[in-house]
């Protein structure tokens, strides 16, 4: 996937995000960038669940994926380029989630939801010549109001198969917005990659002019 971007890029180094999110391209083409998809293949669920019984923090495990996506990729690139790596980590009640295979597991992920506060973890490593050069985390917590099962099942015949791009089941730049009492923290962050950090990121490394 190549992007055009704008007079706000350099011509050079070359951009990759080691990431297949839709989402987290889109929050860079939305800011003008050109750039490359190459998602790293990693088996990012037996991954988390190692780092969760090894009881990493939550903000250390986000990170660790994120750099394993870019380093994969980064190992497999020559000259100079930079490779971003990001991932997300929702946590409820101490237990980490997981996105859900089907309707009926999002509803169930909604209603354990409804009414309760959980914490999100996105974190973004950048590698640059092969070699791993910088990393942010942000962390952020949201709110869901309580709904009924008919609210729940209007929200997912309106949503479709949107409920299953994401781990909670919603999305926050969507209709996912209705079932969100409050949010704390950065919007970025809560969409998967904290977008503003990482810009300024490129413009320290002269991939967007100051």
């Amino acid at each position: 996937m190549g992007l055009t971007g704008t007079s706000l890029q350099a011509a050079s180094p070359e951009l990759i995000l080691a990431s297949g999110s839709a989402a987290r391209a889109l929050m860079l083409q939305g800011c003008g960038l050109a750039f490359a998809v190459r998602p790293a293949p990693i088996d990012e669920d037996e991954l988390r669940s190692a780092l969760f019984a090894e009881q990493v923090a939550l903000a250390d495990a986000a990170t660790a994926l994120a750099e394993l996506k870019a380093q994969h990729v980064a190992a497999r690139i020559q000259g100079d380029v930079i490779v971003i790596g990001a991932d997300q980590i929702i946590e409820q009640d101490g237990v980490w989630l997981d996105k859900a295979a089907d309707r009926a597991a999002a509803k169930a992920r909604l209603e354990q939801l409804a009414g309760k506060t959980h914490q999100l973890a996105s974190a973004v490593v950048a590698f640059r010549g092969g070699a791993r050069i910088w990393h942010h985390v942000g962390i952020a917590q949201v709110s869901l109001r309580p709904a009924s099962p008919e609210a729940l099942d209007a929200y997912l015949d309106a949503a479709g198969d949107a409920v299953l791009r994401s781990v909670g089941g919603y999305e926050l730049e969507g209709l996912g917005a209705q079932l969100i009492s409050a949010v704390r923290g950065d919007h970025f962050t809560v969409l998967g990659l904290p977008l503003l950090p990482l810009l300024q990121f490129l413009r320290d490394q002269g991939v967007l002019l100051r």
